[in-house]
């Protein structure tokens, strides 16, 4: 059965917003990758699976004609590549299953500390997505953020802390139910933590826990070199 969303009644300024909040933490960039770059030789390419509870909100029940699913799961292509000067840039893009939401992002990021033996790495990431197919939603999110990450045998665990603004705007059919809607744009903190392990050599496993607005639970599967 498609889940699309397509707003089958109107929603007051404050739902809206809130539906902003928990919409631009849902489809916000997530980190899934320790600090330390890749390198210029590096690439990373992978599947990723996240998953948010937004369950018990009005607004989601009119975003998705009263049959919001419990779990907003999101799942991605992602890939990133290594260059010079501790710099990685990357890519992802998301289709969701029988529904009409899909979304693509951007990411840079920059290595302060590479990261030894004995050291701990840490980077700095900006990151930019926005979501498509939804003719009655625009919405874009831009998020910045540090973490730290100290590999151990195969496992690297990692945590970090940063911001994201959403901005969005009533399109289409909210638009016409909705026509005093005005655009909303917030900011909100978001902290997250996770572990990469590498069990062989060219596969990791990235397992994060990201807290924005509400938990959001990530696993990301990855050939990398």
């Amino acid at each position: 059965m498609a889940r699309d969303i397509n707003f089958s009644s109107a929603i007051s300024q404050k739902a809206f917003k809130d539906l902003t909040r928990e919409a631009g933490a849902a489809l916000s960039y997530r980190n899934t990758a320790p600090a330390e770059p890749l390198g210029i030789t590096g690439f990373d390419a992978g599947i990723e699976v996240s998953a948010i509870d937004i369950s018990g909100s009005g607004y989601w029940e009119a975003a998705f004609g009263n049959d919001a699913p419990s779990y907003l799961v999101i799942p991605k292509l992602r890939a990133r590549k290594g260059l010079p000067f501790g710099i990685d840039v990357g890519a992802m893009y998301s289709y969701v299953p029988d529904s009409n939401i899909k979304l693509w992002g951007i990411e840079v990021s920059k290595a302060i500390l590479e990261g030894t033996a004995a050291t701990p790495a840490l980077g700095v990431r900006a990151t930019y997505t926005r979501l498509s197919g939804v003719s009655d939603l625009d919405l874009q999110t831009t998020g910045i953020d540090a973490s730290i990450s100290k590999g151990f045998l195969f496992l690297t665990p990692y945590a970090g802390a940063g911001g994201v603004w959403v901005n969005s705007e009533a399109k289409g059919h909210l638009k016409s139910i909705a026509p005093t809607l005005d655009t909303e744009n917030v900011f909100q903190p978001r902290i997250f933590g996770g572990v990469k392990i590498t069990p062989f050599p060219l596969l990791g496993i990235t397992a994060e826990v990201e807290y924005q607005e509400r938990p959001i639970y990530s696993l990301k599967g990855a050939i990398s070199f």
